[in-house]
């Protein structure tokens, strides 16, 4: 099982040294890499979403999609809380990049291609639960804490993003059974499958720009790592096994929380003038982690689930 999953995420990590090769060779530039993160989030995600929901009404599914919003809450909350008990630093700049960087996962990048790949439609439809929530908290909390309070809270990005339009296409599909036609459901199809290839590249081009030896001298980055890649998902992976969660729902929830640091780590760094260094640091180390930790976690869930 290790190798099936671990397989998996070296074909992820294939695509991720194709991305780093063209941005190294200038195939693939900043303007480059910023349009295809663009597309990804504006129309790749939403399809995605959207395509995991074309199907007839089921009142089951719709109790199981809400309960998984819950859970998804619930791990994200701790999360938080764990990053403020855990990781402290005398630069508060740095302070909020550490916090911020082992809560927020790659969950959209880099979940959602593999909980395709693994678990099918279902496994994505989880996995979209958590996107919600992700979005959610990262415009209210995360930027609370990236702003250092100064920042206000965005009505309009918590509701209008492309995770929750996409959400509420594909409700509207899936509660009232509309038919689609096969041009357009084809159309949403080739779109969703972009959702493996692009997001790879772009973050071979993040990793290509990175100084992996000078993050590896950097202690506090790497115990912020440690806390994403290991300690956090091992520990809510006990705690979703204890309120037995299990199947499709507890192996698509541990890819969620087991995912490298999010991109968007060092978007927010630079607009509220934080350590970008340390954030970059910290998406690249738990990057090249996650080729070990995420088989390890994925197996360890399959086998309990």
């Amino acid at each position: 099982m290790f190798i099936t999953v671990f397989s998996q995420v070296c074909v992820l990590m294939i695509l991720i040294l194709l991305g780093f090769a063209a941005s190294k060779t200038g195939l693939l530039t900043e303007a480059g890499s910023k349009c295809c993160s663009d597309i990804v989030m504006y129309l790749v995600t939403p399809c995605v979403i959207i395509k995991s929901l074309m199907m007839p009404y089921n009142t089951e599914l719709l109790k199981t999609l809400l309960i998984c919003f819950g859970f998804s809450l619930l791990l994200q909350v701790i999360m938080i809380l764990l990053s403020l008990l855990l990781l402290r630093s005398p630069d508060s700049r740095r302070e909020r990049v550490l916090r911020f960087g082992a809560v927020f996962t790659n969950c959209g990048f880099m979940s959602l291609p593999l909980q395709e790949a693994i678990l099918g439609d279902e496994g994505v439809r989880y996995g979209s639960a958590y996107i919600i929530i992700f979005q959610l908290l990262i415009w209210s909390w995360g930027v609370m804490l990236m702003s250092g309070g100064r920042g206000k809270i965005s009505l309009p990005k918590l509701v209008i993003n492309p995770g929750m339009i996409g959400l509420a296409i594909g409700l509207i599909i899936f509660l009232f059974s509309l038919p689609m036609p096969q041009t357009v459901s084809s159309a949403i199809g080739h779109m969703a499958a972009l959702n493996t290839p692009v997001p790879m590249l772009v973050i071979g081009h993040y990793l290509a720009h990175s100084d992996v030896r000078k993050a590896l001298k950097d202690l506090p980055c790497l115990w912020a790592v440690f806390l994403r890649m290991f300690l956090f998902p091992f520990l809510l992976l006990g705690l979703l096994y204890l309120l037995q969660v299990r199947g499709t729902m507890l192996v698509s929830l541990v890819i969620s929380i087991s995912a490298p640091t999010a991109a968007i780590t060092t978007m927010f760094s630079v607009k509220y003038e934080n350590d970008t260094a340390c954030s970059v640091n910290l998406i690249s180390l738990s990057t090249l982690v996650s080729l070990l930790s995420m088989p390890l976690l994925i197996t360890v869930a399959r086998l309990l689930a």
